[in-house]
């Protein structure tokens, strides 16, 4: 190669960059390193910006791009939040990004492009790239449920100076004063001022927590701080002994296999959803969108509006408190109905044993969403491992639930039920047999040859995602007793606000609640 073309190669190439590394001009967090720094953008001179150094070996056009990451939805792996491009002579050279105030508190992947070469990381793969996190204030409870007067130690980490906190109980989405606009919750105690100075580097543990003579339920724990930072961090109230013979079990391992939360810091969210080299998710994350499960809203928040719309008095369970009974003999001692609201999607082997042994002694279940115990996990301790699908491991789901699941599009296309008969099940809504309602998809469940004999089909969607993938409401009885009912579509829930699914529901309910 003639020394001409040597440096053409040269400049096409950009050159090489060394000694990469990014601070935030301030003090470092816990857990910041060389590529990870944390940023709490409020105008306070205080980590407002995050400094990308390096050195370059010889003049270059650099590029950085400030990369949202996620990976829920097919096409959607990154989003470019920010970008800037400059040229720089050799030697030490600096970039800064000063996000704006209101930044969603996440991890952020910065790619870096010099000439033809770009620095960028991935799940699992070495790191050469910065990332950096903006701080909100980001709290979790270790467990998940809590008993009247069992105390619990919340972990919070934020610089912020002071927090207010303040327990609100969620009741129903409408909002009235006196209530939090985020989850709609009934405040439960006055507001308490924490002051957080000397945590201001790292994450510090807070006992805050002692729930009195409350109803059973799901609770919200808000932390606001005065520039508008505000977070959140959601636990249930249960019982030491039932209040009710109706449960209603919140699928929290769900909640957690959907988090995006990014506790090592490469960027990209620690989930199932993001990489298949990720196999275990610690269940003591934060939640990411300010503390609030994915999709809270669709799976619980209606179904509990609706709860209490209705006069409806249950006892709330989490994964952890169905994983707590030693057999299904005592959860059919405790309840005449279990019911699952949401995409109970991953449970352990000790789970699964229980509810069917329930349903065995008798138990009846009411399944309101889609994909209902899909996945086998382990649980240690703090830690959830995926392990297989059930049907896979000779035990399908269909033989339990009714249905199973057969395909998903992310809601690509959604239809209306069509009635089946079953008079009783659609008794009031003004539907009979080829009647149509609602709007529905975005994971379908149908039956199949292990679904129990006499699965009564109530309603379908045909062909919603393709020739033979149809979505399938159903129920059955056993010769012991127990009623299931199976909704068959993963929106069915959200969709308990309109008359007709709040009928068949109520109609449902009334069947399943008597023992």
């Amino acid at each position: 190669m003639s020394f001409l073309a040597f440096g053409l190669a040269a400049i096409l190439s950009g050159g090489n960059m060394h000694a990469l590394k990014v601070t935030n001009g301030s003090r470092p967090f816990a857990g910041d390193n060389r590529l990870l720094t944390t940023v709490s953008p409020n105008g306070d001179g205080f980590r407002d910006r995050a400094i990308v150094s390096f050195r370059l070996d010889r003049p270059a056009k650099v590029r950085v791009d400030v990369l949202r990451t996620d990976t829920l939805h097919p096409g959607r792996a990154t989003k470019t939040i920010w970008s800037t491009t400059k040229r720089f002579r050799a030697g030490p050279q600096q970039i800064v990004w000063r996000p704006a105030e209101g930044t969603e508190p996440r991890t952020y992947v910065l790619r870096l492009t010099v000439g033809r070469r770009v620095y960028m990381d991935w799940p699992g793969k070495r790191r050469e790239a910065p990332v950096v996190r903006i701080q909100g204030i980001e709290a979790e409870f270790p467990r998940r449920s809590y008993a009247p007067g069992e105390e619990a130690d919340l972990r919070i980490s934020t610089d912020a100076p002071s927090l207010r906190l303040q327990v609100f109980y969620y009741s129903s989405q409408a909002i009235r004063r006196g209530k939090d606009l985020r989850t709609a919750g009934t405040a439960m105690t006055s507001p308490v001022r924490v002051d957080w100075r000397t945590h201001r580097d790292a994450p510090g543990a807070l006992r805050v927590v002692r729930a009195g003579n409350w109803p059973s339920g799901l609770y919200f724990l808000r932390l606001s701080a005065s520039d508008g930072r505000v977070g959140y961090a959601p636990f249930v109230v249960t019982r030491r002994s039932p209040a009710s013979r109706i449960a209603v079990v919140l699928s929290t391992n769900t909640w957690q296999a959907y988090n995006l939360w990014d506790a090592n810091g490469d960027g990209w969210g620690d989930s199932w959803y993001v990489s298949g080299a990720t196999r275990t998710i610690d269940l003591e994350r934060p939640f990411l969108d300010f503390g609030v499960p994915f999709r809270f809203r669709d799976w619980d928040l209606d179904f509990i509006a609706w709860l209490n719309r209705t006069g409806k008095h249950v006892d709330f369970l989490t994964d952890d408190d169905l994983e707590a009974y030693p057999t299904g003999d005592e959860l059919a001692d405790a309840y005449d109905l279990v019911v699952f609201p949401g995409h109970a999607e991953y449970v352990t082997e000790h789970e699964y044993d229980v509810v069917k042994r329930y349903r065995n002694d008798g138990g009846n279940l009411m399944f309101l969403s889609a994909n209902n115990f899909f996945w086998k996990v382990q649980r240690d301790g703090r830690y959830l491992t995926k392990v297989a699908q059930w049907r896979n491991l000779g035990r399908p789901e269909a033989a339990l639930v009714g249905v199973q699941f057969i395909a998903g599009d992310y809601g690509g296309r959604q239809g209306a039920y069509v009635v089946h008969g079953s008079p009783w099940a659609f008794a009031g809504t003004g539907l009979s047999d080829g009647g149509r309602f609602g709007q529905f998809g975005f994971e379908i469940d149908t039956r199949s040859p292990q679904s129990p004999p006499g699965t009564q089909l109530l309603a379908s969607i045909p062909n919603l995602m393709g020739p033979g993938r149809t979505a399938e409401m159903t129920y059955y009885e056993t010769p012991v007793g127990a009623k299931v009912f199976a909704a068959g579509a993963l929106n069915f829930t959200a969709s308990i606000g309109d008359p007709t699914v709040s009928q068949l529901v109520e109609n449902v309910w009334a069947r399943l609640s008597v023992p």
